[in-house]
């Protein structure tokens, strides 16, 4: 049983981008992200996360399409604040657009999305995905100027880059953060997500924070698919995450 102020269940959703990052080292058609999310699917994932970059670097156009065929849980896209990108939201309205940074050179995402650099942009976009039916997140850091200002703009939920707690999981100031975070969130009456670099080894004290509702997580998950498979990687981490 969860306790006070957080839900029974956390959502686990599984970001299949480094299927497609396999797949186009080769430049070949396999592996295929579409049947990897299936498979996360049917070993009980609630749902699917794939970022399309503005380089398509792994996944790629006809993969999101190819998604959303296939799954029957809910699709998480992930993108950049672009004119591109919201005409695709837009035309393939997926129940939830996160909007995150992208820099070309980075090797992943590095950080939240500053919101506060650029705030009539990020508001537009969130009014574009409103009225196209979309639920909308914004990846951000921990920091409350980030979250207070999410729920300014107009944000339906959060996402807490957990990636500085990730790289140093000891470091008590990092999950203090992610928890503070996530309780201002909740007082904001955004819904907390959080994601980044999480692994079987280090996801409980996030799992354990109530206010989250929902983790994504992939790059992990594909790398224990190499060595278990995709069903076990996926039922492992959700044991791994189990509120008491």
């Amino acid at each position: 049983m969860a306790t006070a102020g957080g839900p029974a269940h956390l959502r686990l959703y599984i970001n299949i981008d480094h299927v497609a990052t396999i797949r186009q080292a080769r430049h070949a058609d396999e592996p295929d992200p579409a049947a990897a999310a299936a498979a996360c699917e049917a070993a009980g994932a609630d749902g699917i996360t794939a970022h399309l970059r503005e380089d398509r670097r792994h996944i790629q156009d006809a993969d999101v399409d190819a998604i959303m065929r296939v799954i029957r849980t809910p699709f998480n896209f992930e993108m950049a604040v672009t004119d591109e990108m919201l005409a695709i939201a837009e035309r393939l309205r997926p129940h939830q657009v996160t909007l995150v940074p992208e820099r070309r050179q980075e090797v992943t995402t590095e950080g939240g999305l500053d919101v506060t650099r650029d705030p009539a942009r990020v508001r537009a976009a969130l009014a574009r995905l409103a009225a196209a039916g979309i639920r909308s997140s914004l990846f951000i850091d921990a920091d409350p100027r980030m979250i207070d200002q999410s729920a300014e703009l107009g944000a339906v939920a959060i996402e807490l880059h957990t990636g500085r707690y990730a790289n140093a999981p000891a470091d008590r100031a990092t999950l203090a953060a992610l928890r503070d975070g996530a309780r201002r969130g909740r007082g904001a009456s955004l819904a907390v997500h959080a994601g980044h670099g999480l692994t079987v080894r280090n996801v409980g004290p996030v799992a354990a924070i109530t206010e989250i509702e929902e983790l994504n997580i992939g790059h992990h998950i594909i790398s224990r698919s190499v060595f278990i498979g995709v069903a076990e990687a996926v039922r492992e981490m959700r044991a791994a995450m189990k509120r008491d």
